[in-house]
């Protein structure tokens, strides 16, 4: 349950009743439980999936979320035009995950977690699979990419899975979660065969994405490749704030390349340091910063973060109910403004979402939106209007 403090303790019995004590807040809550009544699970979710739509919010209510948005609206879009929910395309049911990058090939490359991946299906559920996708949103077409010396199985905390993806020169970059804290591996035959650096993040960086710009990273800022992660040791449970990280582009497997946000000078330029003990803030959304991603839109030159919020008012979490923020700026590390802001979207906003560079108009003002909504590759377009 990513947003209930890890000092939290209870007693449960009959038909879900709870005496919950969570020190940190100064928070003692009783349920009794209804005679012959119990809340509905889901077979193969955790076995405390159940509590989350009861303790989250009493937690986002002693923590003070109002309900707002972490940052004031942007200057420059002035409002989002969402698709109608029933022209939402929903493939790989079963499926979540999604980081995705545009491949040199003109292909998007993305992995899925616990699941069996596009039709026909893989022989084994995977926590880590990886696929391609051709196409348009109006007409997609998925394709499972088989790579032994990448997938992985082992259902939710169990399993490696990817967090991020990117493709530079025709190498194909990837960020392995669940693995104490996280790893970066690359393939440079387009994701047939893998290997893995020799050294992983185990401070902070558990759930890491890279910030996407265009095909086969053109377009980019500079020579750098930037990793924002939540300071968290792993996916699951959220944080106050975001981190950012940074290597040349032609050092990526090299640790000692990277360099750690570090906060701004009073010119309002970045700080770097070497040591990761030394990080500072790039995002704050206190106890809901949790997985997202970034992307260059080059047509508004705006740099576009999508967070989904971890609690949610469904046991199976955020895939099927729960909301979400895009937030943009100008540059890498800030300042911030939301585009849109909602705690409960009208469908699911999956546990993780992107808006794929190669599916953005000219102008930026069209985009479509990844999620994993449903527990389905989902595509949603979004229209934007600009202020100016």
């Amino acid at each position: 349950m990513p947003l209930v403090p890890r000092d939290a303790y209870w007693a449960w019995g009959l038909y879900d009743s709870l005496i919950v004590v969570v020190p940190s807040l100064d928070m003692v809550v009783v349920r009794g439980g209804e005679g012959g009544k119990q809340w509905p699970r889901d077979a193969e979710a955790d076995h405390y999936e159940v509590l989350r739509p009861f303790l989250e919010p009493l937690v986002a209510a002693a923590l003070g979320h109002t309900g707002e948005p972490p940052y004031p609206h942007s200057d420059l879009i002035g409002s989002v035009q969402w698709a109608p929910k029933d022209e939402i395309v929903r493939m790989a049911e079963g499926c979540d995950n999604w980081p995705i990058t545009w491949g040199d090939d003109d292909l998007l490359y993305t992995a899925y977690g616990d699941g069996w991946g596009f039709e026909p299906h893989v022989e084994h559920k995977l926590s880590l699979g990886l696929a391609t996708i051709a196409g348009q949103p109006t007409l997609l077409s998925g394709s499972n990419l088989r790579s032994p010396t990448i997938e992985q199985v082992g259902q939710g905390r169990e399993g490696k899975k990817a967090s991020g993806m990117l493709m530079i020169d025709g190498v194909l970059y990837l960020l392995v979660r669940n693995c104490d804290n996280s790893q970066l591996v690359w393939s440079t035959d387009h994701g047939v065969t893998w290997k893995s650096c020799d050294w992983t993040w185990s401070e902070s960086f558990g759930c890491p994405t890279f910030l996407n710009f265009g095909k086969n990273y053109a377009g980019a800022r500079d020579e750098f490749v930037y990793i924002y992660s939540p300071d968290s040791d792993n996916a699951y449970d959220a944080a106050d704030r975001m981190l950012l990280a940074r290597a040349h582009k032609h050092r990526l497997l090299d640790e000692d390349a990277y360099d750690y946000f570090a906060g701004l000078s009073s010119e309002g330029e970045p700080s770097w340091s070497k040591s990761i003990a030394r990080r500072s803030t790039v995002f704050e959304h206190a106890g809901r910063c949790y997985r997202g991603s970034v992307s260059y839109n080059a047509g508004i030159g705006r740099f576009l973060y999508c967070q989904v919020l971890p609690q949610s008012r469904d046991a199976r979490g955020p895939r099927y109910e729960g909301g979400f923020g895009i937030y943009e700026s100008p540059e890498p590390w800030g300042p911030w403004r939301t585009v849109y802001f909602t705690e409960h979207w009208d469908v699911g906003p999956g546990e993780s979402s992107s808006l794929p560079t190669k599916w953005m108009s000219a102008d930026g003002t069209s985009m479509y939106l990844v999620f994993s909504g449903d527990d389905c590759l989902s595509v949603r377009k979004l229209m934007i209007d600009l202020k100016r």
